[in-house]
């Protein structure tokens, strides 16, 4: 048997027992307590939006020397987790005697992060991450809402949990998110997994969104990069972000894509071109905010 079927077989046990599973969380609730003191907190955070190639940029920080990512890509500790407590949250990052030895004995910065995509949807998202820490350096990547919306979508149809053709699942957004935001503004401890997996168009469409981040958060303290200039300029975007970091130059050894997808559809140009008039308003709304434009209406 593997390390891996082992810790499945024991995880399903433990899980199907209702004696074991309440004494085993607790149990790692105060192991928490105790060892996450000793671990570091992030000093940066890729905060949104999911299919907009946050997944390969958090890939591409995590080879450079001076960067030890989060255990896992996605916590979802400011969103979904966050009544787990800070403690749970640190153990998944570096422990501080790493950063000792980094910086005290080999003379070398330590930076550690994580990049949580639907972190940019929550409302309460902004505020505890500020309280954690006021100073943290954000970074969002921004995609055409059109493309990023699609996307989305053929991730659904491929896994299998979409059913409606692209036009339909447009058509009905609004009713099947109907009321979930105003639940999430109301009830800090409420995650809505039905907003987050069919808010195709509302998800791109982020100005209101960013205005909340910027309520705690200066322009200057949030690299905000386009999916697009990405693709196209990997180490480009790669070296300034470091630089925005404060960490030195490093070569990409490949460009690989993370999370790409084959598909054998593409967008009806109609919609597209709906589309387009749909989502004029709000781009135009987030380029006054940001100081900057994308081709977006192609």
């Amino acid at each position: 048997m593997s390390d891996t079927q082992f810790k499945k077989q024991l995880k399903d046990y433990v899980d199907s027992n209702s004696f074991i599973y309440p004494l085993a969380k607790s149990l790692y609730r105060k192991y928490c307590n105790i060892a996450g003191p000793f671990h570091l907190s992030p000093d940066f955070i890729i905060f949104g939006i999911s299919r907009s190639g946050t997944t390969s940029l958090f890939q591409y920080l995590s080879k450079h020397p001076n960067i030890e990512p989060c255990a896992i890509k996605e916590p979802h500790y400011f969103d979904q987790y966050y009544d787990r407590g800070i403690n749970w949250y640190r153990m998944n990052f570096p422990l501080k005697w790493q950063n000792l030895i980094s910086t005290k004995i080999k003379n070398q910065k330590l930076v550690t992060g994580e990049a949580t995509g639907a972190y940019l949807l929550n409302p309460h998202a902004p505020k505890r991450i500020y309280d954690l820490n006021p100073k943290i350096k954000l970074i969002l990547l921004l995609r055409n809402p059109i493309d990023r919306a699609f996307s989305h979508y053929q991730r659904k149809l491929n896994n299998g949990t979409e059913k409606l053709s692209f036009e339909e699942a447009i058509e009905k957004e609004n009713s099947r998110i109907a009321g979930e935001l105003e639940k999430m503004e109301q009830n800090e401890k409420y995650y809505s997994d039905n907003f987050h997996t069919n808010s195709y168009l509302a998800t791109g469409l982020c100005a209101s969104r960013l205005k909340r981040w910027l309520e705690y958060f200066p322009l200057d303290q949030i690299s905000i990069i386009e999916n697009e200039d990405f693709l196209q300029n990997p180490q480009k975007i790669y070296d300034e972000t470091l630089n925005f970091l404060g960490l030195p130059h490093h070569k990409l050894s490949n460009t690989k894509k993370f999370s790409k997808q084959k598909s054998s559809i593409q967008i009806n140009p109609k919609t597209r071109e709906k589309l387009v008039e749909y989502c004029k308003p709000f781009n135009e709304e987030l380029f006054s905010i940001i100081g900057k434009r994308f081709d977006w209406e192609k």
